[in-house]
Protein backbone atom coordinates (compact mmCIF):
# COMPACT_ATOMS: atom_id res chain seq x y z
CA UNK A 1 0.00 0.00 0.00
CA UNK A 2 1.15 3.60 -1.23
CA UNK A 3 2.38 5.74 2.40
CA UNK A 4 1.43 8.71 0.76
CA UNK A 5 -1.81 8.25 2.91
CA UNK A 6 0.19 9.08 5.88
CA UNK A 7 0.79 12.66 4.91
CA UNK A 8 -2.68 13.61 4.78
CA UNK A 9 -3.97 11.64 7.53
CA UNK A 10 -1.45 13.47 9.87
CA UNK A 11 -3.16 16.54 8.38
CA UNK A 12 -7.38 15.49 8.59
CA UNK A 13 -7.32 13.08 11.08
CA UNK A 14 -7.08 16.34 14.28
CA UNK A 15 -9.23 18.19 12.40
CA UNK A 16 -11.93 15.10 11.77
CA UNK A 17 -11.40 14.74 15.67
CA UNK A 18 -11.96 18.40 16.05
CA UNK A 19 -15.37 18.21 14.24
CA UNK A 20 -16.64 15.03 16.30
CA UNK A 21 -15.68 16.84 19.38
CA UNK A 22 -17.49 20.29 18.66
CA UNK A 23 -20.91 18.10 17.33
CA UNK A 24 -21.51 15.12 19.81
CA UNK A 25 -23.10 16.19 23.18
CA UNK A 26 -20.53 13.75 25.33
CA UNK A 27 -19.59 14.34 28.79
CA UNK A 28 -16.70 16.36 29.89
CA UNK A 29 -14.62 13.61 30.99
CA UNK A 30 -15.61 12.10 27.60
CA UNK A 31 -14.75 14.95 25.40
CA UNK A 32 -11.33 15.16 27.16
CA UNK A 33 -10.68 11.86 26.45
CA UNK A 34 -11.65 11.67 23.23
CA UNK A 35 -9.24 14.46 22.47
CA UNK A 36 -6.52 12.82 23.81
CA UNK A 37 -7.12 9.32 22.17
CA UNK A 38 -7.54 11.34 18.88
CA UNK A 39 -3.90 13.41 19.48
CA UNK A 40 -2.16 9.77 20.59
CA UNK A 41 -3.50 8.51 17.53
CA UNK A 42 -1.86 11.05 16.00
CA UNK A 43 1.32 10.05 17.00
CA UNK A 44 0.94 6.54 16.07
CA UNK A 45 0.18 7.67 12.43
CA UNK A 46 3.69 9.93 12.33
CA UNK A 47 5.43 6.99 13.90
CA UNK A 48 4.51 5.04 11.44
CA UNK A 49 5.57 7.70 8.46
CA UNK A 50 8.58 8.04 10.15
CA UNK A 51 9.48 4.58 10.21
CA UNK A 52 8.09 4.31 6.38
CA UNK A 53 10.44 7.18 5.29
CA UNK A 54 13.62 6.47 3.46
CA UNK A 55 16.05 8.79 5.32
CA UNK A 56 18.94 7.63 2.80
CA UNK A 57 17.32 9.37 0.11
CA UNK A 58 17.02 13.07 -0.64
CA UNK A 59 13.83 14.33 -1.96
CA UNK A 60 10.15 15.07 -1.25
CA UNK A 61 8.53 11.40 -0.33
CA UNK A 62 5.06 10.36 0.33
CA UNK A 63 3.40 12.84 -1.71
CA UNK A 64 -0.07 13.85 -2.25
CA UNK A 65 -1.19 16.13 -5.32
CA UNK A 66 -4.51 16.83 -6.62
CA UNK A 67 -6.06 20.38 -8.92
CA UNK A 68 -7.68 22.64 -6.40
CA UNK A 69 -8.08 25.84 -8.33
CA UNK A 70 -7.07 24.45 -11.97
CA UNK A 71 -7.16 27.73 -13.71
CA UNK A 72 -4.91 29.30 -11.17
CA UNK A 73 -2.62 25.96 -10.83
CA UNK A 74 -3.24 25.91 -7.50
CA UNK A 75 -2.54 22.30 -6.34
CA UNK A 76 -3.30 20.36 -2.84
CA UNK A 77 0.42 19.49 -2.88
CA UNK A 78 1.79 17.63 0.60
CA UNK A 79 5.22 15.63 1.00
CA UNK A 80 7.74 15.77 3.39
CA UNK A 81 11.20 15.79 3.48
CA UNK A 82 13.63 14.35 5.94
CA UNK A 83 13.36 17.14 8.47
CA UNK A 84 9.64 18.09 8.06
CA UNK A 85 9.01 14.61 9.54
CA UNK A 86 10.34 15.24 12.50
CA UNK A 87 8.78 19.08 12.45
CA UNK A 88 5.96 16.91 12.19
CA UNK A 89 6.64 14.41 15.15
CA UNK A 90 7.37 17.44 17.10
CA UNK A 91 4.19 18.54 16.91
CA UNK A 92 2.51 15.39 17.37
CA UNK A 93 3.71 15.05 20.20
CA UNK A 94 4.20 18.24 22.06
CA UNK A 95 0.38 18.66 20.79
CA UNK A 96 -0.54 15.07 22.84
CA UNK A 97 0.87 16.53 25.75
CA UNK A 98 -0.51 19.98 26.01
CA UNK A 99 -3.79 18.16 25.24
CA UNK A 100 -3.24 15.85 27.96
CA UNK A 101 -2.25 19.04 29.98
CA UNK A 102 -5.79 20.27 29.50
CA UNK A 103 -7.27 17.63 30.10
CA UNK A 104 -5.87 16.85 33.51
CA UNK A 105 -6.67 20.70 34.72
CA UNK A 106 -10.44 20.32 33.73
CA UNK A 107 -10.26 23.00 31.50
CA UNK A 108 -13.87 24.45 31.26
CA UNK A 109 -16.14 24.74 27.86
CA UNK A 110 -14.26 21.46 27.23
CA UNK A 111 -16.15 20.86 23.87
CA UNK A 112 -14.63 24.03 22.29
CA UNK A 113 -11.70 23.59 23.86
CA UNK A 114 -10.36 20.28 22.89
CA UNK A 115 -11.60 20.88 19.44
CA UNK A 116 -9.41 24.27 18.91
CA UNK A 117 -6.36 21.89 20.25
CA UNK A 118 -7.16 19.83 17.32
CA UNK A 119 -7.65 22.16 15.07
CA UNK A 120 -4.30 23.86 15.81
CA UNK A 121 -2.92 20.77 15.69
CA UNK A 122 -3.94 19.91 12.02
CA UNK A 123 -3.17 22.93 10.79
CA UNK A 124 0.02 23.26 12.20
CA UNK A 125 1.18 19.36 10.53
CA UNK A 126 -0.33 21.41 7.26
CA UNK A 127 2.27 24.05 7.53
CA UNK A 128 4.97 21.71 7.80
CA UNK A 129 3.55 19.56 5.04
CA UNK A 130 2.66 21.61 2.04
CA UNK A 131 4.46 22.02 -0.80
CA UNK A 132 1.89 24.18 -2.97
CA UNK A 133 2.31 28.06 -1.18
CA UNK A 134 -1.40 28.87 -1.17
CA UNK A 135 -1.60 25.48 0.47
CA UNK A 136 0.96 26.74 2.74
CA UNK A 137 -0.65 29.67 3.44
CA UNK A 138 -4.04 28.57 4.14
CA UNK A 139 -2.66 26.24 7.00
CA UNK A 140 -0.31 29.19 8.15
CA UNK A 141 -3.37 31.59 8.45
CA UNK A 142 -5.67 28.63 9.74
CA UNK A 143 -3.10 28.39 13.15
CA UNK A 144 -4.21 31.90 14.11
CA UNK A 145 -7.90 31.25 14.73
CA UNK A 146 -7.38 28.93 17.62
CA UNK A 147 -4.79 30.70 19.11
CA UNK A 148 -6.58 33.55 19.21
CA UNK A 149 -9.79 31.78 20.78
CA UNK A 150 -7.67 30.07 22.84
CA UNK A 151 -5.95 32.77 24.32
CA UNK A 152 -9.06 35.13 24.36
CA UNK A 153 -11.70 32.83 26.36
CA UNK A 154 -8.98 31.03 28.59
CA UNK A 155 -6.11 33.24 29.33
CA UNK A 156 -5.40 35.40 32.24
CA UNK A 157 -6.58 38.83 33.12
CA UNK A 158 -4.54 40.49 30.40
CA UNK A 159 -5.73 38.03 27.74
CA UNK A 160 -7.72 40.56 25.58
CA UNK A 161 -4.91 42.78 25.40
CA UNK A 162 -2.64 39.75 24.51
CA UNK A 163 -4.99 39.03 22.07
CA UNK A 164 -5.01 42.22 20.12
CA UNK A 165 -1.14 41.90 19.83
CA UNK A 166 -0.64 38.94 18.02
CA UNK A 167 -3.47 39.29 15.74
CA UNK A 168 -2.14 42.72 14.39
CA UNK A 169 1.28 41.89 14.36
CA UNK A 170 0.40 38.28 12.51
CA UNK A 171 -1.89 40.07 10.33
CA UNK A 172 0.59 42.55 9.37
CA UNK A 173 3.12 39.60 8.76
CA UNK A 174 0.57 37.73 6.63
CA UNK A 175 -0.69 40.38 4.60
CA UNK A 176 2.72 40.93 2.92
CA UNK A 177 2.91 37.47 2.86
CA UNK A 178 -0.42 36.81 1.07
CA UNK A 179 1.21 39.89 -1.36
CA UNK A 180 4.80 37.91 -2.34
CA UNK A 181 2.62 34.95 -2.69
CA UNK A 182 0.25 36.46 -5.11
CA UNK A 183 3.46 38.52 -6.89
CA UNK A 184 5.78 35.21 -6.91
CA UNK A 185 2.37 33.01 -8.42
CA UNK A 186 1.74 35.57 -11.37
CA UNK A 187 5.46 35.68 -12.20
CA UNK A 188 6.26 31.97 -12.33
CA UNK A 189 2.84 30.94 -13.37
CA UNK A 190 2.31 28.26 -10.47
CA UNK A 191 2.69 28.60 -6.61
CA UNK A 192 4.25 24.65 -6.60
CA UNK A 193 7.30 25.01 -4.47
CA UNK A 194 8.88 21.74 -5.49
CA UNK A 195 8.55 22.58 -9.28
CA UNK A 196 8.65 26.38 -8.99
CA UNK A 197 11.13 28.46 -10.66
CA UNK A 198 13.48 30.55 -8.04
CA UNK A 199 13.12 34.70 -7.76
CA UNK A 200 15.48 36.84 -8.19
CA UNK A 201 13.27 39.92 -6.21
CA UNK A 202 14.47 40.95 -2.61
CA UNK A 203 10.57 42.75 -2.41
CA UNK A 204 8.82 39.33 -2.23
CA UNK A 205 12.11 38.11 -0.07
CA UNK A 206 11.26 40.31 2.50
CA UNK A 207 7.24 40.06 2.30
CA UNK A 208 7.71 36.24 3.13
CA UNK A 209 10.51 37.09 5.80
CA UNK A 210 8.49 39.50 7.65
CA UNK A 211 6.12 37.05 8.34
CA UNK A 212 8.33 34.28 9.55
CA UNK A 213 10.30 37.03 11.91
CA UNK A 214 7.11 37.63 13.42
CA UNK A 215 5.55 33.92 13.70
CA UNK A 216 9.18 32.80 15.11
CA UNK A 217 10.14 35.75 16.79
CA UNK A 218 13.01 37.80 15.40
CA UNK A 219 13.78 40.95 16.96
CA UNK A 220 12.25 43.41 16.53
CA UNK A 221 9.20 41.69 15.54
CA UNK A 222 8.58 40.29 18.76
CA UNK A 223 6.24 43.32 20.49
CA UNK A 224 3.18 40.36 20.56
CA UNK A 225 5.34 37.82 22.37
CA UNK A 226 5.71 39.30 26.40
CA UNK A 227 2.14 39.21 27.34
CA UNK A 228 1.09 36.36 24.84
CA UNK A 229 3.46 34.13 26.29
CA UNK A 230 2.08 35.25 29.85
CA UNK A 231 -1.54 35.83 29.59
CA UNK A 232 -1.64 32.21 27.50
CA UNK A 233 -2.81 29.22 29.32
CA UNK A 234 0.40 27.42 30.12
CA UNK A 235 -0.07 24.56 27.69
CA UNK A 236 -0.83 26.96 25.16
CA UNK A 237 2.34 28.91 25.66
CA UNK A 238 4.10 25.93 25.38
CA UNK A 239 2.08 25.26 21.90
CA UNK A 240 3.36 28.67 21.19
CA UNK A 241 6.98 28.58 22.38
CA UNK A 242 8.05 25.02 21.14
CA UNK A 243 5.62 24.13 17.73
CA UNK A 244 4.27 27.56 16.77
CA UNK A 245 7.33 29.50 16.69
CA UNK A 246 8.99 26.98 14.43
CA UNK A 247 6.35 27.76 11.94
CA UNK A 248 8.16 31.04 11.16
CA UNK A 249 11.61 29.40 11.13
CA UNK A 250 10.14 26.26 8.75
CA UNK A 251 9.36 29.25 6.36
CA UNK A 252 12.67 30.34 6.10
CA UNK A 253 14.22 27.29 5.66
CA UNK A 254 11.18 26.05 2.98
CA UNK A 255 10.38 28.95 1.54
CA UNK A 256 12.52 32.39 2.04
CA UNK A 257 16.03 29.92 1.17
CA UNK A 258 15.45 27.92 -1.55
CA UNK A 259 13.08 30.30 -3.40
CA UNK A 260 15.04 33.51 -3.31
CA UNK A 261 18.44 32.20 -3.37
CA UNK A 262 20.29 35.87 -4.71
CA UNK A 263 17.82 37.76 -2.25
CA UNK A 264 19.13 35.42 0.55
CA UNK A 265 23.06 36.34 0.08
CA UNK A 266 22.09 39.81 -0.36
CA UNK A 267 20.49 40.45 3.02
CA UNK A 268 22.24 37.74 4.61
CA UNK A 269 24.45 39.75 6.45
CA UNK A 270 21.20 41.92 7.84
CA UNK A 271 19.63 38.48 9.02
CA UNK A 272 22.25 37.13 10.47
CA UNK A 273 22.54 40.64 12.68
CA UNK A 274 18.77 40.44 13.47
CA UNK A 275 19.55 36.66 14.81
CA UNK A 276 22.34 37.70 16.81
CA UNK A 277 20.69 40.93 18.02
CA UNK A 278 17.72 38.66 18.99
CA UNK A 279 20.47 35.73 21.02
CA UNK A 280 21.52 38.95 23.22
CA UNK A 281 18.65 40.51 23.42
CA UNK A 282 16.35 37.83 24.82
CA UNK A 283 19.11 36.09 26.74
CA UNK A 284 19.91 39.17 28.71
CA UNK A 285 15.59 39.73 29.14
CA UNK A 286 15.68 36.36 30.27
CA UNK A 287 18.29 37.13 33.13
CA UNK A 288 16.66 39.86 34.13
CA UNK A 289 13.09 38.66 33.94
CA UNK A 290 11.00 38.22 37.31
CA UNK A 291 9.09 35.08 36.86
CA UNK A 292 9.36 31.56 35.26
CA UNK A 293 7.14 32.08 32.33
CA UNK A 294 8.93 35.32 31.55
CA UNK A 295 13.15 32.98 31.78
CA UNK A 296 11.53 30.50 29.63
CA UNK A 297 9.47 33.23 26.81
CA UNK A 298 12.30 35.43 26.39
CA UNK A 299 15.02 32.55 25.78
CA UNK A 300 12.33 31.03 23.23
CA UNK A 301 13.50 34.82 22.07
CA UNK A 302 17.13 33.68 22.16
CA UNK A 303 17.17 30.42 20.57
CA UNK A 304 14.88 31.83 17.49
CA UNK A 305 17.52 34.21 16.94
CA UNK A 306 20.65 31.08 17.11
CA UNK A 307 18.13 28.74 15.20
CA UNK A 308 18.49 31.99 12.58
CA UNK A 309 22.18 32.23 12.37
CA UNK A 310 22.01 28.72 11.74
CA UNK A 311 19.74 28.69 8.87
CA UNK A 312 21.14 31.76 7.24
CA UNK A 313 25.04 30.98 7.94
CA UNK A 314 25.13 29.59 4.70
CA UNK A 315 26.37 26.37 5.78
CA UNK A 316 25.43 22.29 5.49
CA UNK A 317 26.39 22.18 9.56
CA UNK A 318 24.50 25.44 10.31
CA UNK A 319 21.63 24.38 8.42
CA UNK A 320 21.52 20.68 10.22
CA UNK A 321 22.31 22.23 13.69
CA UNK A 322 19.46 24.75 13.09
CA UNK A 323 17.25 21.55 12.32
CA UNK A 324 18.19 19.80 15.23
CA UNK A 325 18.22 22.68 17.60
CA UNK A 326 14.22 22.90 16.19
CA UNK A 327 13.52 20.05 17.42
CA UNK A 328 15.69 20.10 21.00
CA UNK A 329 14.63 23.35 21.87
CA UNK A 330 10.63 22.99 20.71
CA UNK A 331 10.80 19.75 23.08
CA UNK A 332 12.87 21.71 26.36
CA UNK A 333 10.44 24.95 25.97
CA UNK A 334 6.99 22.74 25.77
CA UNK A 335 8.34 20.89 29.27
CA UNK A 336 9.38 23.85 30.24
CA UNK A 337 5.76 25.62 30.52
CA UNK A 338 4.03 22.29 31.49
CA UNK A 339 6.37 22.43 34.22
CA UNK A 340 5.36 26.13 34.85
CA UNK A 341 2.13 25.46 34.59
CA UNK A 342 2.34 22.57 37.80
CA UNK A 343 4.22 25.18 39.53
CA UNK A 344 1.56 27.86 39.12
CA UNK A 345 -1.14 25.12 40.27
CA UNK A 346 0.91 24.60 43.39
CA UNK A 347 1.27 28.18 44.19
CA UNK A 348 -0.89 30.64 42.16
CA UNK A 349 2.06 32.38 40.94
CA UNK A 350 5.17 32.15 38.88
CA UNK A 351 6.91 35.09 40.48
CA UNK A 352 10.28 34.08 41.57
CA UNK A 353 9.97 36.61 44.90
CA UNK A 354 7.06 34.28 46.36
CA UNK A 355 8.42 30.91 45.25
CA UNK A 356 11.72 28.77 46.83
CA UNK A 357 12.50 26.03 48.65
CA UNK A 358 9.84 23.42 46.22
CA UNK A 359 12.78 20.95 45.78
CA UNK A 360 12.19 19.46 49.38
CA UNK A 361 9.52 17.04 49.74
CA UNK A 362 9.54 17.05 45.77
CA UNK A 363 12.19 15.06 44.44
CA UNK A 364 10.05 14.33 41.17
CA UNK A 365 9.90 17.77 40.17
CA UNK A 366 13.12 18.95 41.43
CA UNK A 367 14.64 15.88 39.36
CA UNK A 368 12.75 16.91 36.08
CA UNK A 369 13.49 21.01 36.34
CA UNK A 370 17.17 19.94 37.22
CA UNK A 371 16.81 17.79 34.12
CA UNK A 372 15.83 19.87 31.79
CA UNK A 373 18.10 22.93 32.95
CA UNK A 374 21.29 21.00 32.24
CA UNK A 375 20.05 20.27 28.79
CA UNK A 376 19.36 23.67 28.30
CA UNK A 377 23.08 24.98 29.89
CA UNK A 378 24.00 22.82 26.30
CA UNK A 379 25.97 20.76 28.67
CA UNK A 380 28.44 18.54 26.61
CA UNK A 381 26.05 15.53 25.68
CA UNK A 382 23.12 16.83 25.42
CA UNK A 383 20.65 17.72 22.60
CA UNK A 384 21.20 21.21 22.83
CA UNK A 385 25.05 21.50 22.84
CA UNK A 386 25.10 19.45 19.35
CA UNK A 387 23.20 21.93 17.94
CA UNK A 388 24.36 24.88 19.39
CA UNK A 389 27.86 23.53 18.30
CA UNK A 390 27.05 22.78 14.65
CA UNK A 391 25.13 26.21 14.82
CA UNK A 392 28.48 27.85 16.09
CA UNK A 393 30.78 25.65 13.81
CA UNK A 394 28.32 26.81 10.15
CA UNK A 395 28.55 30.25 11.35
CA UNK A 396 32.05 30.12 12.16
CA UNK A 397 32.42 29.22 8.43
CA UNK A 398 30.62 32.13 7.69
CA UNK A 399 32.99 34.41 9.75
CA UNK A 400 34.55 34.06 12.91
CA UNK A 401 32.80 36.95 14.78
CA UNK A 402 28.92 35.06 14.55
CA UNK A 403 30.40 32.50 16.13
CA UNK A 404 31.89 34.31 19.08
CA UNK A 405 28.21 36.44 19.46
CA UNK A 406 26.57 33.19 19.50
CA UNK A 407 29.17 31.47 21.94
CA UNK A 408 28.92 34.74 24.44
CA UNK A 409 25.31 34.40 24.56
CA UNK A 410 25.11 30.86 25.18
CA UNK A 411 27.11 31.94 28.47
CA UNK A 412 23.99 34.07 29.17
CA UNK A 413 22.07 31.04 28.98
CA UNK A 414 23.65 28.95 31.59
CA UNK A 415 22.91 32.07 33.76
CA UNK A 416 19.57 32.27 33.48
CA UNK A 417 18.80 28.39 33.51
CA UNK A 418 20.96 28.38 36.84
CA UNK A 419 19.27 31.42 38.03
CA UNK A 420 15.51 29.62 37.53
CA UNK A 421 16.63 26.40 39.32
CA UNK A 422 17.98 28.29 41.76
CA UNK A 423 14.75 30.57 42.53
CA UNK A 424 12.39 27.87 42.27
CA UNK A 425 14.26 24.67 43.87
CA UNK A 426 16.98 25.95 46.17
CA UNK A 427 16.72 29.95 47.48
CA UNK A 428 14.56 30.65 51.09
CA UNK A 429 11.06 29.37 50.55
CA UNK A 430 8.84 31.88 49.07
CA UNK A 431 5.21 32.94 50.91
CA UNK A 432 3.18 31.29 48.38
CA UNK A 433 5.22 27.56 48.88
CA UNK A 434 3.54 25.58 51.75
CA UNK A 435 4.50 21.91 52.99
CA UNK A 436 1.24 20.86 51.44
CA UNK A 437 1.86 21.79 48.01
CA UNK A 438 2.13 18.52 46.55
CA UNK A 439 5.25 16.89 44.07
CA UNK A 440 4.43 16.47 40.56
CA UNK A 441 1.32 13.90 40.53
CA UNK A 442 1.58 10.58 38.36
CA UNK A 443 -1.16 12.08 35.89
CA UNK A 444 1.13 14.98 35.16
CA UNK A 445 4.49 13.04 35.12
CA UNK A 446 2.80 10.96 31.91
CA UNK A 447 2.82 14.26 30.59
CA UNK A 448 6.16 15.62 30.54
CA UNK A 449 8.22 12.34 31.38
CA UNK A 450 7.64 11.43 27.53
CA UNK A 451 9.03 14.52 26.37
CA UNK A 452 11.95 14.47 28.85
CA UNK A 453 12.54 10.87 27.53
CA UNK A 454 12.87 11.74 23.94
CA UNK A 455 15.37 15.05 24.85
CA UNK A 456 17.18 12.33 26.42
CA UNK A 457 17.21 9.97 23.51
CA UNK A 458 17.99 12.70 21.45
CA UNK A 459 20.91 13.43 23.49
CA UNK A 460 21.88 9.77 23.26
CA UNK A 461 21.71 10.05 19.02
CA UNK A 462 21.61 13.27 17.65
CA UNK A 463 22.18 12.48 14.19
CA UNK A 464 19.17 11.04 13.99
CA UNK A 465 17.93 14.11 13.09
CA UNK A 466 20.84 16.49 12.23
CA UNK A 467 22.57 13.84 9.39
CA UNK A 468 19.05 12.19 8.22
CA UNK A 469 17.18 16.03 7.57
CA UNK A 470 19.70 16.73 4.78
CA UNK A 471 20.55 13.42 2.67
CA UNK A 472 21.98 14.45 -0.52
CA UNK A 473 20.50 17.55 -1.95
CA UNK A 474 17.86 20.39 -2.01
CA UNK A 475 15.11 19.72 -4.38
CA UNK A 476 16.34 23.63 -5.78
CA UNK A 477 19.71 24.53 -6.48
CA UNK A 478 19.91 28.26 -5.34
CA UNK A 479 23.48 29.40 -6.62
CA UNK A 480 26.86 27.01 -6.98
CA UNK A 481 28.79 29.25 -4.62
CA UNK A 482 26.31 28.43 -1.74
CA UNK A 483 27.81 25.72 0.46
CA UNK A 484 24.38 24.57 1.57
CA UNK A 485 23.14 23.56 -1.51
CA UNK A 486 25.63 22.21 -4.11
CA UNK A 487 24.96 21.23 -7.56
CA UNK A 488 24.18 18.35 -8.55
Amino acid sequence: MSTAYLTSILIWLPVAGAIAIWLLPLSKYATGSLAVLVSLIEVGFWIEQAARFDFHHSGLQMSEQAKWFGELGITYHVGVYGFSVWLVGLTAVAMAACIGYGFWVGRDRPRAYFALMLLLTGATVGVFESQDLVVFYAFFEAMLIPLYVLIGVWGGARRMEATVKLVIYTMAGSLLMLAAIVVYGLQAHTFDLVNGPTSASRWLFLGFMVAFAIKAPLFPFHGWLPDAYREAPPEVTAVLSGVIAKAGLYGMLRIAIPLFPDPTSFYRTAILTLGAAALVYGSLLAFRAPDFRGVVAYSSLAQSGLIAIGLFSGTSLGLNGAVLQMIAHGLVSVSLFLLAGIVERRTTTGDFALLGGMARGRPVLATLLMTLGVISLAVPGSANFAGEFLILAGAFQQAWWWAAIGAGAIVLAAMYMLRLISAVLHEARGSTVSDAALDVRPGELALVAPLVAGLLLLSAWPAAVSHHSFVGKWPKQPTSSTILFPKP
